[in-house]
């Protein structure tokens, strides 16, 4: 049981796949599980790894309250899916933590064919299923303020400006001119986009690029879908 090694590619592509279908590491909470597994990681996956990307950067919320999450932290082999062989050597059994310790007393016995067999075909049907669901696809709907230079600029210009800027996952939506002060109109406008692939850092850069319309941009909402 284990992801592997989670500073190599394999490792995370292992920790990206086990998240398809779940939120957190165990149960439906994040937990000392997932602060395991985030401290086993030596920074953020690649954006190819959605899912565990989005695990990441939502757990690395939570770490400076690390200590107040639910649950006992375990040796990092301890998680993950039972196919891959843990290679860290951290699986070794704490027995004060140890949620498979037999109650009875008596030592763990050695998987029967028949067992095996039935965990495998398991196995098989769940990476079937995995492969049929389709990947989800994380998207914001965001609202921008454009600020135009004066009550002078050419707003009409200065949008279609802002239409001109195309990126793989950005869709343009509806725009309105709003007041400001001293007869300036601002323009709102508002766009979709996949949050992997654009982020406002690069629309704002983008977009204040258009230095002889454009003054500043803000974000007046964001929402994700």
């Amino acid at each position: 049981m284990g992801f592997g090694d989670l500073k190599t590619p394999v490792g995370l592509q292992h920790l990206s796949d086990f998240l398809v279908d779940k939120s957190y590491i165990k149960g439906f909470v994040q937990s000392q599980a997932d602060i395991a597994v985030f401290e086993a990681i030596s920074g953020p996956p690649s954006a190819g790894l959605y899912h565990a990307l989005g695990w990441y950067n939502h757990i690395k919320s939570y770490e400076k309250q690390k200590v107040s999450l639910p649950g006992i932290k375990k040796a990092l082999g301890k998680y993950g899916p039972a196919d891959v062989e843990d290679t860290t050597r951290s699986g070794a059994t704490d027995s004060k933590e140890d949620d498979d310790i037999d109650l009875f007393g008596s030592e763990e016995e050695e998987e029967s064919e028949e067992a095996k067999k039935l965990r495998e075909e398991r196995l098989a049907q769940y990476e079937s299923k995995k492969l049929k669901r389709p990947a989800i696809v994380a998207k914001s709907s965001t609202l921008l303020d454009v600020i135009p230079w004066d009550d002078e600029t050419d707003t009409a210009k200065l949008e279609e400006c802002v239409r001109s800027i195309q990126a793989d996952g950005l869709v343009w939506g509806f725009s309105k001119l709003v007041p400001v002060a001293y007869d300036i109109k601002k323009l709102q406008i508002q766009c979709v986009v996949e949050d992997v692939k654009v982020g406002t850092d690069m629309l704002e850069e983008r977009i204040t690029a258009f230095e002889d319309y454009v003054q500043s941009m803000d974000v007046a909402t964001f929402n994700k879908i």
